[in-house]
C-alpha cells in the first residue's frame, strides 16, 4: 500500500500539468514575500525567515518543506530586494528552487504601491528505483533517477498604508522546460500552469493593548476549484499574536508568534486536516523563525503588522 500511495504522489506531482507548483504553507500572512515578489522592500529594514513545513504526519510520503527568505530596501526604499531558497519533498520526488525578487515603490496616496517581479529556476527529481514498477517497460520510469529544470518567471503588485494592505500575484507568468519548445505562452512550453493569488488584510485597535488582524488569501487556477483562507489574528502589546485560519476544503490552522524584540521572533503553527485525509494523518506541523537587521529597525516606535 506505502508504494501505490507514492506512486500516485509521484504520477500526481511531477508529471501532471494541474499539480501544486509552489510551495505552499499557513504562516505566509508573516511573510508576504512567501506569496507576492512586490512584498520585498516594503519594511524600511531587511527582515529574514526560516520555515520548515511537515505536512500530515504519519502519512507515507506526506509532504516536507522548508523556506528560507530575505528581503529590504534600497535607495531609501524607493526599491526593494529579495532572494527565496526553498525545498520540497513529496513521495520519491524532490523540488527545489531558488528565487531573485525585484520591487519598485511609489507614493500614492496614504501608502505605497509596489510593483516586483520574480526570477529563476525550479529543479525537479524523482527517485524512480525507489518504486514499485509494473509495466518494466515504460520508459518514464527507467534508470535510477529523473530530474529536470526549469526557468520561472512571475510578478505582482502590492499596495500598503500603516492599516490595510492588498496584493496580487502570479508567481509563474512564463516558464520555460528545456524539453519544449520556447513559447511565451507557458502552455506550450512547460506544463506549469498560471496560478493567481489575490490577499488582502487590515489591523484594528481594540484597546490599548490588543490589536486585530482579519486577513484573505484566495488562490485560483482556472483549471482547478477556488481555494480561500480566511484568517484572523488577534495581537497583545504588539509582542504575541494568536491566529486561527481556515482553508476550503482542506484545514483549520491555528497558530501563534511571539515578538521577543525588534529583531528576533518565533511562530508555530498547526493544521487539523478536514479532507480525508485525517483518517491517515495526525494534522500538519509548522515552525518559523525570523530575525530582523538593519539601524533603521531600531528607530522604529511602532513595529509593521503585515
Amino acid at each position: 500500500m506505502k508504494r501505490i500511495v507514492i506512486t500516485l504522489i509521484l504520477l500526481g506531482s511531477l508529471f501532471a500539468s494541474k499539480a501544486q507548483q509552489d510551495v505552499m504553507v499557513s504562516q505566509y500572512m508573516f511573510n508576504g514575500l512567501f506569496l507576492n515578489p512586490a512584498y520585498a522592500g516594503s519594511h524600511q529594514y531587511f527582515s529574514s525567515s526560516l520555515l520548515h513545513r511537515e505536512q500530515w504526519v504519519n502519512f507515507d510520503g506526506a509532504p516536507k518543506s522548508s523556506i528560507f527568505a530575505i528581503d529590504g530596501p534600497l535607495l531609501n526604499n524607493k526599491m526593494g530586494i529579495g532572494l527565496i531558497l526553498s525545498n520540497d519533498k513529496i513521495g520519491v520526488t524532490q523540488q527545489n528552487d531558488c528565487y531573485a525578487n525585484y520591487s519598485y515603490f511609489i507614493k500614492l496616496g496614504k501608502g505605497k504601491l509596489g510593483f516586483g517581479i520574480k526570477g529563476g529556476f525550479s529543479y525537479y527529481v524523482a527517485k524512480v528505483d525507489d518504486l514499485t514498477i509494473w509495466d518494466n517497460d515504460d520508459p518514464n520510469f527507467t534508470g535510477t533517477k529523473k530530474s529536470a529544470v526549469l526557468g520561472k518567471f512571475g510578478g505582482g503588485v502590492y499596495y500598503y498604508t500603516e492599516k490595510w494592505y492588498a496584493g496580487f500575484s502570479i508567481p509563474a507568468m512564463v516558464a520555460y522546460d528545456p524539453n519544449h519548445d520556447f513559447n511565451i505562452s507557458m502552455e506550450s512550453s512547460s506544463d506549469i500552469r498560471k496560478h493567481y493569488y489575490l490577499t488582502g488584510g487590515y489591523v484594528f485597535d481594540a484597546g490599548e493593548k490588543f490589536k486585530l488582524k482579519p486577513s484573505f488569501l484566495l488562490k485560483n487556477q482556472p483549471a482547478a476549484p477556488t481555494e480561500v483562507d480566511i484568517n484572523f489574528t488577534a495581537m497583545y502589546i504588539d509582542a504575541i499574536a494568536l491566529g486561527v485560519s481556515y482553508r476550503t476544503n482542506d484545514a483549520v490552522c491555528v497558530m501563534v508568534e511571539y515578538q521577543a524584540n525588534k529583531r528576533f521572533r518565533v511562530a508555530y503553527s498547526y493544521d487539523i486536516t478536514t479532507s480525508n485525509i485525517r483518517h491517515y494523518s495526525s494534522g500538519t506541523h509548522e515552525i518559523m523563525i525570523g530575525f530582523d537587521f538593519g539601524k533603521d529597525i531600531i528607530k522604529m516606535k511602532s513595529p509593521r503588522y503585515f
